[in-house]
């Protein structure tokens, strides 16, 4: 089985987790998986530990861990399970999910087949967060996962299943199908691989390299999109100047056609206007802003009025837009370039990493299910109540005040316009027909060892 995931040649996850490519997250939890994963369906499986209990209150998580050898062929023991998680936990630690994971009071060993985390608040959704590769167990050259690398191109790895040691000698074994050559490559080299049926499955694909899907028009069967969830929006990186007023905000983020947007890419992806996609753990429903049930052309009667104030004072104001450098990003700025327009606005485009941007892209996955996600990573030039409103979430000492204060916290940033939500994160693959197991999920994750069919 060939798989082609966009970006650079696939690398083990190091210490600092805190960018890991789609590349390396895919051999990270097919070689050395976490406690838990994820699997075809984007649920909830066993990883190093083959079940788990929690207590009533919700803050204890009890796994025993399963029969399993480290690459090296040592036995995965709990001290070495509790010393790896530490490190990741730590304080200081660089790891993307490490924000999301302070409820953590401790992780112990329990016997040399138990571990116990131990939590200062309860958290329902941490199983998922234990599912991101970012959170595998990596022990020297690998871990315990289900695959194991057997060599090494200039650009791919060789993944094959582990053997067993208890299957039973009357059933299948893993055969040379079953192995998986792992590429990393830009995505035109990667579609066309595939459009040439020398590759099962492209991985990785996001708007910025959709057009170059459209162009090559393979097989209307072969085309998935996953309705992920997540963020996909403009945040606010800066408040002065036109931006400086929430109003002015608003009303910009009013005034983008979002209908527009979604129908230039695909019938299949879905445009928002509220930050949370749905409840989730609040109190209360997505906060709509106060425009979203008046007529577009009103909403742009606002803003046109605004500008034309401005301009009256200060000149025309300009709006810099940090945006993917890719043929995709180039299709989000004429859609969005043409609306500012509209406004009267001019549109400047820059880099995405430009620090000088008004703007800059936010598309991501959620991790898990919680709206102290969403809000944590839409606020990066809030207002102070935003901030402190999602910093209670984060403390709330039971379920029910979690709840309350994600609802303030919403509402909060919400009005404070300091982002401008504008649909589900895009996410598309490109799959064969006898990869049987490959589901769309809303975690848009699709584990090596769940394609073709279930290996351990």
């Amino acid at each position: 089985m060939i798989v082609s995931v966009i970006g650079d040649k696939p690398a083990l996850a190091g210490r600092d987790r805190r960018q890991l490519s789609t590349p390396d997250r895919l051999l990270t939890d097919a070689i050395a998986e976490g406690l838990v994963r994820f699997d075809a369906n984007g649920q909830i499986e066993g990883g190093l530990a083959e079940r788990w209990t929690v207590t009533d209150d919700g803050t204890s998580y009890i796994f025993r861990l399963r029969p399993a050898r480290w690459v090296n062929g040592e036995p995965v023991r709990a001290a070495q399970v509790v010393a790896l998680l530490r490190r990741q936990l730590a304080r200081n630690a660089r790891n993307a999910a490490a924000p999301y994971l302070s409820a953590i009071g401790d992780v112990v060993e329990m016997t040399p087949e138990v571990i116990e985390i131990e939590l200062a608040r309860p958290r329902p959704d941490l199983l998922k967060l234990f599912a991101q590769p970012e959170l595998a167990l990596v022990r020297g050259a690998g871990g315990a996962g289900p695959l194991r690398v057997v060599g090494e191109g200039a650009h791919s790895l060789l993944l094959r299943p582990v053997e067993d040691p208890d299957r039973d000698p009357d059933d299948d074994g893993p055969t040379p199908e079953d192995d998986v050559r792992l590429i990393g490559e830009r995505a035109a080299r990667a579609i066309v691989r595939f459009v040439n049926k020398d590759a099962d499955l492209v991985a990785g694909g996001t708007i910025d390299d959709w057009p170059l899907v459209l162009r090559a028009d393979p097989a209307a069967s072969n085309i998935r999109i996953d309705p992920a969830a997540g963020l996909f929006g403009l945040a606010f990186q800066r408040r002065d100047g036109f931006l400086a007023d929430s109003a002015a905000r608003a009303a910009l983020s009013a005034a983008l056609d979002r209908a527009a947007l979604v129908a230039a890419v695909s019938p299949e992806w879905s445009a928002t206007e509220t930050l949370l996609p749905e409840q989730l753990d609040s109190l209360s429903p997505p906060t709509r802003p106060g425009w979203a049930t008046l007529p577009r052309e009103q909403r742009l009667g606002a803003i046109r009025a605004r500008v034309a104030a401005w301009r009256a004072t200060a000149g025309t104001p300009s709006v810099g837009l940090a945006l993917p450098g890719g043929i995709g990003g180039t299709l989000l700025w004429t859609r969005l370039a043409a609306d500012l327009y509209a406004m009267g606005i001019r549109p400047v485009r820059l880099a995405i990493d430009d620090p000088a941007a008004d703007l800059r892209l936010v598309d991501a996955v959620a991790p898990y299910d919680s709206a102290r996600w969403y809000l944590s990573e839409a606020c990066v030039a809030c207002s102070d109540e935003a901030r402190a409103a999602i910093e209670d979430a984060r403390l709330a000492p039971t379920l029910d005040a979690r709840a309350a204060t994600i609802a303030r916290a919403d509402a909060a940033l919400t009005a404070d316009a300091s982002f401008i939500p504008l649909a589900r994160p895009f996410r598309w693959s490109l799959v064969s027909l006898r990869l049987v197991q490959w589901q769309a999920n809303a975690r848009a994750w699709h584990p090596l060892n769940r394609l073709r069919r279930g290996t351990r």
